[in-house]
């Protein structure tokens, strides 16, 4: 401790030891030294020491303090010295007193040898990736500061490191996380180092939850009301996002854009910006652009820009736009903004087209951009933001294009409110030359690609002055031309007059139709001028070419070989060739092709327009070659451009039938798709009916095998009960209804008999048919082959009510025996109302009975009408060949019909007159001989044959009974 007394400075009697001589000592201290307080107190010297003798501490400490990190790891103190004595060896931040002391002594990149020694051996920089994983703050926070340092003087060669160390860039993703702002803060810095121009590492920490940290951490802040920490992370962002593809996806993905617009809300009131706020904001804006930079694949930026004008970023933006008291550096950085994201997304364009500034009268945003524009007193960088915002809203916008257009034409010019049009044209012939490039390079953009809208700016008049006749615009930039005003004027002009002649054969027509235009364009090429007029010579060269590549040979003395051999003779071709390679090699030109956005220095180099500068690339070879033509190869280039546009026009054709076949297809498509939906509900529904009718036919099942057991048991249980005590009155009723059977029985019978007789005539009628109808009775064997098939299945349905008739004079016999016993129990029942009372009873149940008999019938009767309409629609086919035929069989099908009723009907009666004879002959009243019955069932069996035995058989079976 003595020792470190005299090196802090304590009174000594002996000469001062130098400060690398106590260097020295301390570094031995520490080496040697067994006690920890002993290296402690020596690191912390060397710490104190390390700002004066940043290069006596670096040369000779460094072995030792990097030693103590690896052995005093379990003391926070000596390592949180350490790292503070290596951060400031290796820091060039030092205080500007320091600086000025040490002057003499500092090497510029002092610190970055110091950092290539400590990176030599990789595990140091691991070593320190564990170190800043502690939690105690004398240890993380000097630790981060180290790293940070590390990677301002190394960064490539820290990254790479840190990029191969396991979990080494997820370790510091927690940073972020820190509840310690200090620590979270130098976080954000640290990672700002890392993630500069490292695209792995940039993805990396993407994914490591990135962009959710540091947007939480810009809300907490306050947005852009925060504070330098907000312009942090902001940085950090720009580092993910900027020419990372990957991540900007990510981001769009992750919905981050849609928390980006709550950055830009800004109040009524916007007097009193801080510098912060306008550097936050400034930030923002830039980090939007960078998400929608024309350089960004055109996929990725077209998704970006939709995702903004839903989410109403865009429209944010724009409210900022037309606010008032926003900076000059924000509003402008607001127009480069809003520019970018609306360039070449045409819902984005047609939105912006509709929004207004708040005035009185409401003007578009456009018509106030262009007046800004135009306006010479406005900032030089604002106007040229305007120029961009313009040319992005016209970028493959062919409406936009057509309205401003339209604005200079006749028709369409209102005199009582300012047009885009018109401010184009006053900044076109204005006396401010910037204004006059501006207002050109706009209207040429309003041109570009567009064949229709060049041809109706033809049409353009332009009133010069009061008496004088109206003069066209083309005219009149041409006459400004040969007045020998400003070079950027003319160049802006020039610009203009090539991207409208340009692939415009009408508009090369009207520009050689002024005969003073060539020898203009002639004069200027041959003349020897000085640098600053070699440009504008290069325009009229390009002019020149466009007026002969282009020239459909309309005008005789502007022919394309006449006008050659005016460049022979008046220029010479190699002379020509030069002065149009005076544009390409501008050093102007090579700026404005970097890059769509107009940026520059100052107002005399806005000579170059981006897109001019594709027309010139794309212009200027084609033009060489046909200066160097024959005629004859003219000849032949243009019979083969006519080939190449019938080849057009045909392609053209056969697109559009293409494409309207291909609109019948998908109608079809969808057609089939309807119709496919309906068949499935339809057979949806069919396959629901059936299963409902099938249960329907289960529970008919189900009721009908109920109802026969509770008819068996009803039965049972009523004779048991006989009515004996029925009276007369009720008897002659039932005789009297027995009667009625019996004369409907007859009089059914009857109409039977007549209908065979019908049936005979007409088989015997058909059987005298000649041998050349054998088809047609072939046909007709067919139906009555049907007839025959329906005659059996009723005799089946016969033969089921036979069985149900077994069936009841089963029942009727079990009814006597009961009645017996109930004879020989009459007596005990003595003289009350009881018998009364058990008639009625019976009475009631036996019409039941009967009611159901007659629902059984019925049942039968309309299973028998379904078979005969089958019959019907098989016997329909026949009737087509032959009306005598068809009527023929139609009588047969319909006496069959009514045979058919007939028999059911008597089959029906029959049933009910034994059913009452039996129960008449029950009550022990007398009935007609059974052999009348007899009599009349063989009378019926001659007449029907053998349809009608079954019938007999039944009658002789009841009468036995």
């Amino acid at each position: 401790m003595n020792f470190l007394r005299g090196v802090m400075g304590g009174p000594s009697a002996g000469p001062q030891p130098s400060g690398a001589d106590t260097i020295q000592k301390l570094c031995d201290r520490v080496a040697s030294s067994t006690l920890l307080d002993d290296r402690r107190d020596a690191v912390r010297a060397l710490k104190s020491l390390s700002k004066k003798y940043r290069l006596e501490v670096g040369i000779q400490a460094m072995e030792h303090l990097i030693h103590v990190l690896q052995t005093d790891r379990s003391d926070s103190e000596i390592i949180g010295y350490a790292l503070d004595t290596l951060y400031n060896v290796i820091s060039n931040d030092l205080e500007e007193e320091e600086q000025e002391e040490n002057s003499a002594k500092q090497v510029d990149d002092l610190g970055s040898q110091f950092t290539e020694i400590f990176i030599k051996q990789q595990e140091n920089v691991t070593l320190l990736l564990t170190l800043v994983e502690e939690f105690d703050f004398h240890v993380r926070w000097p630790g981060v500061k180290l790293l940070t340092s590390l990677l301002k003087q190394q960064g490539p060669q820290v990254q790479q490191i840190i990029l191969v160390s396991p979990m080494g860039v997820s370790r510091l993703m927690d940073l972020l996380a820190d509840s310690r702002e200090v620590i979270r803060n130098d976080g954000v810095l640290l990672l700002q180092q890392l993630t500069k121009s490292n695209a792995a590492i940039q993805k990396i920490v993407a994914f490591e939850n990135a962009f959710e940290r540091l947007l939480d951490i810009i809300t907490e802040e306050g947005n852009s009301d925060g504070g330098i920490v907000v312009e942090d992370c902001l940085l950090l962002l720009q580092n993910l996002l900027k020419n990372n593809n990957s991540n900007q996806n990510f981001f769009k993905e992750g919905s981050y854009i849609q928390r980006m617009k709550p950055w830009f809300e800004v109040g009524d009131d916007n007097s009193g910006w801080s510098a912060q706020k306008v550097t936050n904001l400034h930030l923002m804006l830039q980090l939007v652009r960078v998400l929608v930079s024309p350089t960004n694949p055109p996929g990725a930026t077209s998704s970006c820009q939709k995702a903004m004008f839903h989410c109403g970023l865009l429209q944010q933006l724009c409210t900022i736009l037309m606010a008032t008291g926003v900076p000059a550096d924000i509003l402008t950085e607001t127009i480069n903004t809003v520019s970018e994201v609306i360039r070449g997304c045409q819902t984005n364009q047609d939105y912006f087209a509709s929004v207004n500034a708040p005035s009185n009268p409401p003007r578009p945003a456009i018509v106030v951009l262009l007046m800004s524009m135009v306006n010479e007193r406005q900032p030089f960088v604002l106007r040229c933001a305007v120029l961009y915002c313009f040319q992005c809203f016209l970028y493959k916008n062919q409406k936009g294009q057509g309205e401003i257009v339209s604005t200079l034409l006749p028709s369409t010019i209102d005199g009582n409110s300012v047009s885009a049009g018109q401010l184009l044209c006053g900044g076109l012939f204005s006396t401010d030359s910037l204004s006059n490039w501006c207002a050109a390079v706009a209207l040429a953009h309003a041109l570009q690609e567009n064949g229709t809208l060049k041809e109706q700016l033809l049409r353009v008049q332009l009133a010069t002055s009061i008496g004088n006749p109206p003069v066209s615009l083309l005219q009149q930039c041409t006459n400004i031309l040969s007045q020998g005003s400003k070079v950027q004027t003319r160049v802006g002009l020039l610009m203009l007059l090539c991207t409208w002649l340009s692939n415009c054969s009408i508009a090369v027509t009207h520009f050689l139709h002024n005969p003073a235009n060539v020898p203009f364009l002639t004069g200027q090429i041959a003349e020897n001028l000085g640098e600053e007029e070699q440009l504008v010579q290069g325009l009229c060269a390009l002019l020149l070419g466009i007026s002969i590549y282009y020239n459909d040979n309309s005008l005789e003395n502007y022919r394309k070989e006449k006008l050659k051999q005016l460049i022979e003779k008046r220029i010479g071709r190699e002379n020509f060739i030069e002065k149009l390679g005076f544009i390409s090699k501008h050093e102007l030109y090579s700026r404005a092709a970097q890059k769509p956005q107009p940026s520059f220095s100052s107002p005399d180099h806005m000579m170059f327009d981006h897109e001019f500068t594709k027309l010139v690339k794309e212009l200027e070879g084609v033009i060489s070659k046909a200066i160097y033509k024959s005629s004859e190869e003219d000849k032949k280039e243009e019979e083969v451009k006519k080939t190449l546009e019938q080849h057009d026009n045909i392609v053209t054709h056969y697109k559009k039938v293409i494409r309207e076949q291909d609109q019948e297809l998908e109608e079809l498509k969808q057609r089939i798709s309807t119709l496919t939906s309906q068949n499935e509900q339809l057979q949806a529904t069919v396959t629901q009916q059936v299963s409902q009718i099938q249960q329907h036919k289960d529970q008919y099942n189900l009721l009908k095998v109920q109802l026969g057991k509770d008819t068996q048991h009803h039965n049972s249980h009523g004779d048991t009960l006989q009515m004996n005590g029925i009276q007369t009155e009720e008897v002659s009723k039932l005789k009297e209804e027995l009667e009625e059977w019996k004369n409907k029985h007859e009089l059914l019978q009857g109409q039977l008999k007549e209908k065979d007789s019908v049936i005979e005539k007409l088989n015997s009628s058909q059987l005298e048919m000649g041998a050349t109808e054998q088809s047609l009775q072939t046909s007709r064997f067919g139906g009555l082959e049907h007839s025959n098939d329906l005659q059996k299945e009723l005799e089946m349905l016969r033969s089921q009510i036979q069985l149900q008739a077994a069936e009841i004079s089963k029942l009727q016999m079990e009814n006597q025996k009961l009645q017996v016993m109930n004879t020989a129990a009459d007596p005990m029942l003595g003289d009350s109302g009881a018998p009364a009372a058990t008639s009625s009873e019976l009475e009631a149940r036996l019409e039941q009975e009967i009611k159901e008999l007659k629902s059984q019938v019925k049942a039968l009767s309309e299973e028998k009408e379904s078979l005969k309409q089958q019959l019907d629609s098989s016997t329909s086919t026949v009737a087509i060949l032959q009306d005598k035929n068809s009527r023929l069989e139609r009588e047969v099908a319909e006496s069959k019909k009514e045979q058919d009723d007939l028999l059911v009907l008597l089959a029906d009666q029959d049933q009910k007159i034994s059913a009452q004879k039996m129960k008449l002959k029950d009550f022990g009243v007398a009935v007609e001989d059974e052999d009348d019955t007899e009599s009349g069932d063989q009378g019926d069996e001659d007449e029907d044959g053998d349809e009608d035995e079954q019938d007999e058989n039944a009658a002789v079976c009841y009468q036995e009974n």
